[in-house]
């Protein structure tokens, strides 16, 4: 990768994305594509350059592209789970028919092109423990269906006319950093911001229901690593499967509460949520992004509950002493 372009640059993952690939390939080198009403700010904005490239505007992408001579397009664009089954026709617009935007610009001008999957790309026919890097794929939403979709079509554009596609299928992601997007696993990361808070956590939720989580830095490792790999090595492309680690809401919460002494959470459980916690697996095997591309996840669920609370209590202006005195009143 020598010129990126990042679409979304601005979203949850796009935001630390974009910082970390400049941090690593230089700030003039790694283009934040973003749409109105969504520009970037601070350091963003600041630390390198930005183009307006919306991805339902082939055109539009194909002008940064040839403008800033990209040979990499991170695709970050999608509605997410919860956001997308309410509004079907858009997340299928900006999921495949951007995507295939993508793709076409891709095919003229050489550029090579990661597309996020998701463990939500899976359904309820899939074996939901330890699920496999090649089996059935029957989602029972609009945005599994989008994902699935999108790691066929990228699977066709690289055997059919050569273009380097790749992609892996993010778990849950947690993150400080940026607010969470409207996601079936965001209660993973809110739970987090009601604790170091001291506010009672109503969770969406219900206990017993597992799903494959990680902490956002590596998911961001995983978006590098996968497309810096020697492509003579990858069996598949897209997509992998890679994982972290596994929990539902009474693991996570008691893990808090070693944090935050005191913690509460009741549960208020959301249907919409809960059927789409359901379809999906409990824990997934990435042997695959292990053998082919060298993944290795760094963060368990104790390194991670650990730098969230600790970054959160920065973030918030939260006294860790005075935290712990809130909790216990």
């Amino acid at each position: 990768m020598k010129n990126i372009l990042i679409i979304g640059a601005t979203g949850q993952i796009g935001s630390e994305l974009t910082m970390l690939l400049r941090k690593r390939y230089g700030n003039s080198h790694v283009v934040a594509g973003y749409i109105h009403g969504a520009e970037p700010k601070g350091e963003l904005a600041e630390s390198g350059p930005s183009a307006v490239v919306d991805i339902t505007d082939a055109p539009a992408i194909a002008d940064a592209v040839r403008k800033y001579d990209i040979d990499t397009i991170y695709n970050l664009a999608a509605l997410l789970s919860a956001v997308a089954e309410a509004r079907p026709q858009l997340a299928w617009k900006i999921g495949v028919g951007g995507l295939y935007n993508v793709l076409e610009v891709a095919r003229e001008h050489g550029c090579a092109v990661f597309t996020p999957s998701s463990i939500g790309s899976f359904g309820p026919d899939t074996p939901h423990d330890g699920t496999p890097q090649d089996t059935i794929q029957r989602p029972q939403t609009i945005y599994g269906v989008t994902k699935v979709t999108g790691e066929l079509l990228s699977d066709y554009y690289a055997r059919r006319f050569g273009v380097d596609t790749r992609s892996v299928r993010f778990p849950g992601l947690i993150s400080y950093v940026a607010p969470p997007g409207g996601g079936t696993t965001d209660y993973a990361v809110d739970i987090f911001y009601s604790a170091v808070r001291g506010e009672e956590f109503r969770c969406p939720i219900a206990p017993g229901t597992f799903m494959d989580m990680m902490y956002m830095p590596d998911a961001l490792r995983a978006a590098i690593l996968i497309m810096e790999a020697d492509p003579t090595r990858l069996v598949h492309r897209n997509s992998f499967n890679i994982a972290s680690m596994s929990f539902d809401p009474e693991i996570i919460a008691a893990k808090i509460r070693e944090l935050v002494p005191g913690f509460r959470m009741v549960y208020d459980v959301d249907p919409l949520r809960q059927s789409i916690a359901e379809s999906w697996p409990n824990s997934l095997d990435d042997s695959c992004a292990r053998a082919e591309w060298d993944w290795r996840p760094q963060y368990d669920l104790d390194a991670m509950a650990r730098d969230m609370v600790e970054k959160l209590r920065v973030k918030l202006g939260v006294d860790q002493n005075s935290n712990i005195a809130c909790h216990a009143c």
